[in-house]
């Protein structure tokens, strides 16, 4: 973002503060997520964190199970998911909610989805490559968390490493360097 020159800054803090007001409003009201971060923060109060976490918890838990066309819809689904927790942490600041999230994701994925995902061959090979992408992406979020986190997150990290594993996607893993459990 460019610096504003020296002289124009000096008079926008000259301005009074009304107009000062009223060209803050302007400005945040141009940028959509800056609003709904500002809307967060400001708004809603800490007990929104844990009531957006559960929204996204139900929308997590729901599409993934039932039957799909073909594997290329679930992979749909998946990315829609996935953009809307990393959506929810670039509003919240909720990287634990964003991490914790994808885990549980992933686990719904080959708890619900084991026949898609037992076998790669052409039609699952996009989707397996993805839970394994996003797999590895999980496991150096979980990495970047505070060592506290770690230990809540182990026992979904490893279900569906495991799962993964035992899944058509192990060949993909292996190539990826995945570990078979977390912490290695």
């Amino acid at each position: 973002m460019p610096a504003l020159p020296p002289d124009l800054r000096r008079a926008l803090f000259n301005l009074p503060e009304r107009e000062k007001d009223q060209l803050l409003a302007r400005l945040v009201a141009l940028d959509p997520v800056l609003t709904e971060q500002l809307a967060f923060r400001l708004l809603e109060g800490p007990d929104a964190l844990e009531t957006r976490r559960a929204v996204l918890r139900a929308q997590v838990d729901d599409p993934v199970r039932g039957y799909h066309q073909t594997p290329n819809d679930l992979l749909v689904i998946l990315r829609q998911l996935q953009a809307r927790l990393a959506y929810h942490a670039k509003i919240t600041d909720d990287a634990f909610g964003e991490v914790e999230l994808s885990w549980r994701l992933l686990a719904n994925v080959f708890r619900h989805q084991a026949e898609v995902t037992a076998r790669l061959h052409g039609p699952t090979q996009p989707l397996l490559q993805h839970l394994t992408k996003r797999t590895h992406e999980a496991l150096k979020q979980t990495a970047r968390l505070h060592e506290d986190y770690h230990v809540e997150l182990a026992d979904a990290a490893n279900a569906v490493l495991a799962a993964l594993w035992q899944s058509g996607a192990a060949p993909l893993a292996r190539e990826a360097g995945l570990p078979r459990q977390w912490p290695a």
